[in-house]
């Protein structure tokens, strides 16, 4: 039983870092290439990982997708350490909206028409910083959402996470006051339960040994 729990907390765990990891804006310094629009067919698995259309626009199985192809700076640790290397990164630019994650963005146009000016080449590079939520698979074609962009000094711009720290410090902060009230819930109603219920099975159990005692005496 415990292994089961513990196997069960583990799935758990996991499951809730995915989903924290998918929907919680990340921040990449990138040098933006080129930007492109082209036409998409969704299948009914990588529809998921997509939003939906422009605001105001009807939601057809096939319809332009806004990318915006980029060159960014390579890192481990979930983003946190930089690496001396690049790679290409190449980002979706859809309407969020009203649905999930809540990022309610509605101006993709206007987001499309500031990463192409911000397009640069290698030997005058500029750099911007793209906030994003989701993930790359290339396999699948799927692509993280802009959700914002701005221009930056340079590709040793650090940008920190200060959302996810905030939200974190919080998702802490409601565990630790869910548990509290769970103990003190446990403590006056669910203890003094077990402990009367153990009661009434001790003395219903001397009750009927005294029953069979008066049997064995005859």
């Amino acid at each position: 039983m415990q292994q089961i729990r513990r196997v069960f907390r583990w799935v758990m765990f996991i499951l809730a870092f995915g989903l924290f990891h998918y929907v919680l804006p990340q921040h990449d310094v990138v040098r933006v290439t080129s930007t492109e629009i082209i036409r998409t067919d969704f299948s009914g698995f990588n529809r998921l990982f997509y939003a939906q259309a422009d605001s105001g626009a009807a939601e057809l199985t096939t319809r332009d997708l806004r990318l915006i192809n980029t060159e960014k700076q390579k890192t481990f640790l979930l983003g946190f350490v930089p690496r001396d290397s690049t790679e290409i990164m190449v980002y979706r630019n859809e309407d969020s909206g009203w649905i999930w994650p809540p990022y309610f963005k509605f101006d993709s146009s206007n987001l499309q028409a500031e990463a192409q000016s911000l397009v640069a080449n290698a030997t005058e590079p500029q750099y911007a910083m793209i906030s994003h939520y989701g993930w790359r698979i290339p396999f699948l074609s799927i692509y993280p959402n802009a959700v914002a962009i701005k221009p930056v000094d340079g590709p040793d711009y650090y940008p920190i996470p200060w959302f996810s720290i905030l939200f974190f410090i919080f998702v802490g902060f409601c565990i630790g006051m869910i548990r509290a009230m769970f103990r003190q819930f446990r403590e006056r109603t669910v203890d003094p339960l077990l402990d009367s219920a153990e009661d009434q099975y001790t003395e219903t159990r001397g009750r009927v040994g005294r029953w069979l005692d008066t049997w064995k005496s005859k």
